[in-house]
């Protein structure tokens, strides 16, 4: 049962992952910028979802959200593509800003959705 709760949150995550990735290119975001705000979200989220689940959460919340959405989700295979482009092309700044920030800001956010919840 754990499996299948965590293949259909990946499955959903996955498609999140593509449908905010989409939007925001159509708003004018750049790749690196779209995996940022998803890295971000998916931070928070995965903060909100440990917190609740350090307490008396329901058995199938971890599995379904936590490990398979998130999972899915977030990115760092992605991230990983965007800042060894930057450092390649010679935007070394770019590079270590979206190291910086994907750090900084996914910590902060999962800090803040566990002590939310938690």
């Amino acid at each position: 049962m754990t499996a299948l709760l965590v293949a259909l949150g990946a499955a959903l995550g996955a498609l999140s992952r593509h449908l905010v990735a989409t939007a925001l290119s159509r708003r004018g975001a750049t790749a690196a910028g779209g995996v940022l705000a998803v890295n971000a979200t998916g931070s928070l989220l995965l903060g909100l979802v440990a917190g609740h689940a350090s307490g008396a959460a329901p058995s199938w919340l971890l599995p379904l959200v936590g490990v398979g959405f998130c999972g899915a989700y977030t990115t760092f295979a992605t991230h990983a593509v965007e800042v060894a482009s930057a450092a390649r092309t010679g935007r070394t700044r770019h590079a270590l800003a979206d190291l910086a920030l994907n750090l900084v800001l996914g910590i902060a956010l999962l800090s803040l959705g566990w002590t939310i919840t938690a």
